[in-house]
């Protein structure tokens, strides 16, 4: 590459470094001290962890192996934020994060400044390692999502239902549901072009799709609710076995933050009014697999949603707006594959054909996850627009529900 080209994609590189991990720290601001260290279940962490691991990346996968003289800033700092990797060592335990009030905010964050200085240096030296780094900033933008998500799980709890985002205003119309057909046929999925795409997307490959529809909106508040009302969490008729099992334990009536009246839930904006046309969220691939069936319809394939969705423009609700919620259902064909909720698909999170993980302990990010998880796709209103795409594969097990996750009903040819 001419050493133009080279310093304009490094000064490219390094502005969206600089943006990126300005934006972690932004998103942090409206919290206190003591929110910094929530964490109500195994299955969140705290924001400041959160800001520790996606440094603790950069530092173990760039710094540490590939720019001469770094020093570690602590070198316990990589068992306490490694959070799988077992090819780096041993990890803090998961579910006890909460527990580790030091290293403080004032130390997690110097240590940020000093990766980043770090960083500003082997960006400049080491460009071929500029698609490691990209890497490292998508995984920051995940994290992002799961420092907000996870944040309204744990402050959920507080029955002052304390307040971060903007509230969503009502809106009267809702858009009616009506279907698109496709007419199916082999059809190439997975990432293509140079752009950046996890491994999970790749390869490329084609699949046979038959004929089928898919709804022009997600599934909202208000359709939910008469699911509820008709007796959609009493009819074991509707669930899968394994669903039917989860409610009972559970006892669910209702999505998660959902109030038992029905008209009120908690957001990132505090206890809101439930609005009829707002994107429903919050359930699981139990819930949403009942609904499509009470509905007379079905999930969409991963397959089915990424055909439909690699001619539509990135529109939607993103973090970017500090909402924080998903929308109001727009009345256009098709609204909302991206942004607002993650959409649960009828598809089991497994290797596409010839699927390779990357080499190393790098190759953990994705692999080793391809069992007893199921596909979301399209971001949520916690995503970046600019971290998505079409090809993109989310994945959580059928009984989460923390996430922002939501329905878009597909069936037959209409």
């Amino acid at each position: 590459m001419p050493d133009t080209a080279r310093q304009d994609a490094n000064a490219t590189l390094v502005t969206r470094y600089q943006r990126i991990r300005a934006f972690s720290e932004q998103l942090c601001t409206p919290l206190l001290t003591e929110d910094m260290g929530l964490q109500a279940c195994a299955d969140v962490s705290p924001p400041r962890w959160h800001l520790a691991h996606t440094t603790w990346f950069f530092e173990t996968f760039l710094l540490k192996p590939h720019l001469p003289g770094y020093r570690v800033f602590q070198p316990q700092f990589e068992y306490l934020f490694n959070s799988y990797y077992n090819g780096i060592g041993e990890q803090f335990s998961r579910p006890q994060r909460h527990l580790l009030s030091r290293p403080t905010g004032e130390e997690v964050h110097a240590w940020r400044q000093q990766v980043d200085q770090a960083m500003m240096r082997l960006i400049d030296t080491q460009p071929a390692l500029a698609d490691r780094v990209t890497l490292g900033l998508n995984h920051e933008q995940q994290h992002q999502e799961l420092l907000l998500t996870d944040l309204k799980y744990s402050l959920s709890f507080n029955p002052l239902a304390p307040a971060i985002g903007q509230p969503l205003t009502a809106a009267d119309k809702v858009a009616p549901l009506s279907f698109t057909t496709f007419n199916g046929g082999l059809v190439d999925i997975g990432a293509s072009g140079n752009d950046f795409a996890f491994d999970n997307e790749t390869p490329r490959h084609r699949v046979w799709l038959e004929p089928f529809s898919l709804a022009n909106r997600p599934v909202t508040n208000g359709e939910f609710r008469a699911f509820i009302e008709d007796g959609g969490y009493r009819r074991p008729e509707l669930w899968l076995s394994d669903g039917w099992a989860w409610v009972q334990a559970q006892h669910s009536q209702r999505p998660l933050y959902w109030h038992e009246d029905l008209d009120r839930h908690f957001t990132l904006a505090g206890l809101q009014p439930l609005h009829h046309g707002q994107i429903l969220a919050h359930v699981n691939y139990y819930e949403a697999d009942a609904y499509a069936r009470w509905a007379g319809k079905r999930l969409p394939t991963e397959q089915e949603w990424e055909h439909a969705a690699a001619s539509q423009p990135l529109e939607g609700g993103f973090v970017d707006n500090g909402i924080y919620q998903p929308g109001h259902a727009r009345d256009t064909d098709l609204a909302h594959l991206f942004g607002d909720v993650w959409e649960w698909t009828a598809s089991s999170y497994l290797p596409y054909p010839g699927f390779q993980a990357a080499a190393g302990a790098v190759g953990e990010y994705n692999g080793k996850f391809m069992c007893n998880q199921m596909v979301l796709r399209g971001g949520s209103c916690a995503s970046s627009r600019e971290h998505l795409r079409a090809s993109y594969r989310n994945f959580f097990y059928p009984h989460h529900r923390w996430q922002f996750s939501g329905i878009r009903l597909a069936g037959g040819p209409s």
